[in-house]
């Protein structure tokens, strides 16, 4: 009776009960049924109504096993949840869903491995099935949270952890899948989610990565290997990860990492951390690099106070992105990036300063530690702004040129952005020479069409500025800039190291014929180019480099804008190079004096050959020749080696070792050129600046040329300070002697403005109504006062007298006045 009562009793239960029993065999070993399996998929495609209620009784089947530990029956009913998946498709299958998801997120919350990556596998099998509609309700937080910690497993067994591990990065993986292709995919780039995947992905990169950096590098994985390899995988998900980001969800993916780099300390070293972005710059798409550089520098303005270390390791990753990014940057961000990089050069310029002064009495060690560790910041910015500057496009390069030169702390400029007032002369000169050599990199590869592209007056004034003259340094930089925009046909390093060059045509030197637009820049700016070179011979603390620089700058010049009347002018130019020497008002030392010497004979051998005048050539190469045998340290070879017998004097009657106007203006005139010009000796421009300058004023130099040029030659002078003789007195009562003075002073002054420079003339001129002007300005101020009023008062101070007008209008005038 009783087994008649349990068959009716087993009759009356449901269908779908009664096939989803009969799938499980009675010894779990023995595995699926699969003829029963066969008979429950028919039946779910046949009445998928009825999936939610099979979905159901097989989460509450394996719940119940779980809770009684019986894995086998666990794994049997996953399987068979996962084939009933596979093979339903229809709108039934939303409520049979929310049931498998449960009994994984069982499987997930047991303490088992084995369940954990069994549940895990079932989950990527649904992540990659594709629903024809898609669910508004359905939420994956607890997927995220519960892979993500899976993520960063302890398990004690190594095998074990590297299991979980594998299992939570791919369930990662299927929860980006599952929501990106679903219609809500937003959801899953919400901070909280996103705070979570990231460094769950980072933790198990840098973690194998530790690894391989103890071992020593890794052997290229096969791909098997690479299944079993959790930074692989991790590197794979988050690579998928950034490269399916949009443009509004961006920055939600990439803040999490700046987290994670600043909660385990990796800046410095900071390898991991420029893998990471390299990564990044590669994953995302290339119209949303600018979004990562954008992030990199708001956290470097976060970390601003942080040690140079860990701000360098940040600019060293900007330089990385910005190395992959720079092709494709545009708008405002190449001026914020340039503009963030030199506040933060700035700041760590004041940063030094300040531990020097603070440090003055503490151990040198400690100061020369923290100076070290700024200088890795400054040199970090500076190559950072080069690369940057350098992959840009020639249009926007030369917008970054003039911004990065409207920096440079210049004297006598209204404003400066940098606002080095603060800086003293030390830091003003460290902010100099960082933005030039950053300007430098910035330049190097620059090809512009024509010379005043490359070198506009906004940009060319401050560049050639007396104030970036004062270090031997600077004006290094400078001609290393001049170079890079001047050389447009890649000949600079065949003109390297200053020596007397045998055959230029070896050389190969390429040119092409003057563009009128040169002439033009020639005209307007020549002066200016002149100018720099004069003055940079002169300076005291010259070296062999900044001779060696002179050098190619004046080559460099011949070859890309010289015509026939910079020709002449570049040989006024040498001519007035040799007389520094010879004369040596500035009281040069003998090595300088030698070494403008040598510049000069390099030069002019290079210029002889390159406008090939056979009568210019030979007067060359015979004081070339004379000078190897009687002066060797008036040539580059000699005077620049390190031990070189140095004359005591310079003795001015040896002709044969000068290279003469006379000579040079014969061989000349007969090939066409204009050689008038030659006898006008060539003086430097004045500007405004070398009177605001701190270095010796240019127009104390030039006076004596000046009135040389004005007629007021050295005889007069000499004249003027003659002792009173019976001959003295003869002469002054002769009249014709002066009126030969007086015809010899016109024609000096006619000659002068048939044959010299108009840049000369007016240069002249305005040093004059500048001298003029102030003089005025003072006179007027000592003679014009406000003229008291009648009800006014005068106050004596200090030895002046202060009048107190009243307005007109409170005036009292007599009576007889008004009317």
């Amino acid at each position: 009776l009783s087994a008649g009562v349990c068959c009716c009793c087993a009759a009356l239960r449901p269908r779908y009960k009664r096939l989803v029993d009969n799938i499980f065999p009675e010894d779990p070993k023995d595995g699926l049924v699969k003829a029963d399996m066969e008979k429950l998929t028919f039946y779910a495609v046949s009445a998928p109504e009825k999936l939610d209620r099979i979905g159901a009784y097989l989460a509450e089947r394996l719940s119940r096993d779980v809770f009684r530990h019986r894995y086998g029956y666990v794994l049997i009913a996953m399987e068979a949840l996962d084939q009933l998946l596979m093979a339903c498709h229809s709108q039934s299958i939303k409520p049979f869903v929310e049931s498998f998801l449960h009994m994984v997120a069982k499987l997930l919350e047991s303490g088992e491995p084995k369940l954990q990556v069994l549940g895990t596998n079932s989950f990527v099998k649904f992540a990659n099935i594709e629903e024809d509609t898609p669910s508004y309700h359905r939420r994956y937080d607890f997927f995220v949270s519960r892979f993500s910690a899976m993520c960063h497993s302890c398990d004690p067994d190594p095998e074990i952890q590297n299991e979980i591990r594998i299992a939570g990065i791919r369930g990662i993986q299927g929860v980006v899948r599952k929501t990106v292709n679903d219609e809500l995919r937003a959801t899953i780039w919400e901070p909280q989610h996103m705070d979570k995947i990231v460094p769950s992905l980072l933790f198990n990169m840098q973690k194998i990565e530790d690894i391989d950096s103890r071992i020593g590098p890794p052997s290229s994985p096969t791909a098997g290997v690479k299944e079993e390899n959790p930074s692989v995988l991790a590197e794979n998900c988050f690579r998928e990860l950034l490269g399916r980001a949009t443009y509004g969800n961006m920055n939600n993916a990439v803040r999490p990492v700046f987290a994670h780099l600043d909660h385990h300390r990796l800046w410095d070293p900071n390898e991991f951390a420029v893998s990471c972005f390299k990564i990044i710059m590669y994953s995302i798409q290339a119209q949303y690099s600018h979004h990562v550089i954008q992030e990199i520098l708001g956290h470097l303005d976060v970390r601003k106070r942080d040690s140079p270390r860990v701000r360098a390791g940040i600019i060293q990753v900007l330089l990385e992105a910005v190395a992959i990014a720079a092709k494709g940057s545009i708008g405002p961000t190449v001026l914020e990036v340039f503009n963030t990089l030199l506040k933060h050069l700035r700041l760590s310029v004041d940063f030094e300063l300040s531990d020097r002064r603070s440090s003055a009495g503490s151990a040198t060690l400690s100061i020369g530690s923290k100076e070290s560790d700024e200088r890795i910041v400054q040199n970090a910015i500076i190559q950072t702004i080069g690369f940057f500057g350098s992959n840009l496009p020639d249009y926007q390069r030369s917008e970054i040129m003039m911004f990065i030169m409207s920096k440079v702390p210049v004297l006598g400029t209204a404003s400066q952005s940098l606002d080095p007032s603060n800086l003293g002369d030390l830091g003003a000169r460290r902010i100099q020479i960082m933005l030039l050599r950053s300007l430098l990199m910035v330049t190097s590869g620059y090809k512009a069409t024509t010379i005043s592209n490359a070198l506009p007056a906004p940009f060319l004034d401050p560049l050639l500025s007396p104030s970036l003259m004062e270090d031997s340094e600077l004006r290094q930089l400078v001609l290393e800039i001049l170079h890079n925009l001047i050389d447009r046909h890649d000949n600079r390093a065949k003109l390297r190291g200053i020596r007397i060059i045998p055959d230029v045509s070896d050389l190969k030197i390429k040119r092409d014929k003057i563009s009128r637009q040169d002439v033009s820049f020639m005209k307007k700016h020549g002066q200016q180019l002149y100018r720099h070179i004069y003055l940079g011979c002169k300076e005291e603390d010259n070296v062999q480099k900044n001779f060696e620089l002179l050098f190619t700058s004046l080559a460099l010049i011949t070859i890309e804008l010289a015509n026939e009347e910079v020709v002449i002018d570049l040989i006024r130019l040498a001519i007035a190079l040799q007389d520094i020497a010879i004369i040596n008002e500035d009281n040069l030392p003998m090595f300088n004096r030698c070494g403008v010497m040598a510049l000069v004979a390099a030069y002019l051998n290079f210029l002889s050959q390159m406008i090939a005048v056979p009568a210019f050539c030979q007067h060359v190469s015979k004081v070339i020749e004379t000078r190897s045998v009687e002066a060797a340290y008036f040539l580059p070879e000699t005077i620049f080696k390190d031990k070189c017998n140095l004359p005591k004097s310079l003795e001015k009657d040896e002709k044969d070792l000068f290279f003469l106007t006379n000579k040079i203006a014969e061989s000349l005139g007969g090939s066409g050129y204009n050689v008038e010009r030659l006898s006008v000796p060539y003086v430097p421009q004045v500007t405004d600046e070398d009177r605001l300058s701190r270095r010796k004023s240019i127009v104390d130099t030039v006076s004596l040329q000046v009135d040389i040029l004005s007629g007021n030659n050295t005889e007069d002078k000499v004249d003027n300070t003659e002792e009173i003789t019976f001959e003295a007195l003869k002469k002054a009562i002769d009249n014709n002697g002066l009126e030969e003075q007086e015809k010899e002073k016109r024609r000096l002054v006619i000659e002068k403005f048939q044959k010299a420079p108009f840049e000369e003339i007016a240069a002249q001129c305005e040093t004059k109504a500048n001298l003029l002007h102030d003089r005025l300005a003072q006179i007027l101020e000592l003679t014009i006062r406000p003229p008291p009023s009648p009800s006014g008062t005068m106050t004596i101070t200090a030895g002046h007298a202060h009048y107190h007008s009243v307005p007109v209008y409170e005036m009292k005038f007599p009576d007889l006045c008004v009317y």
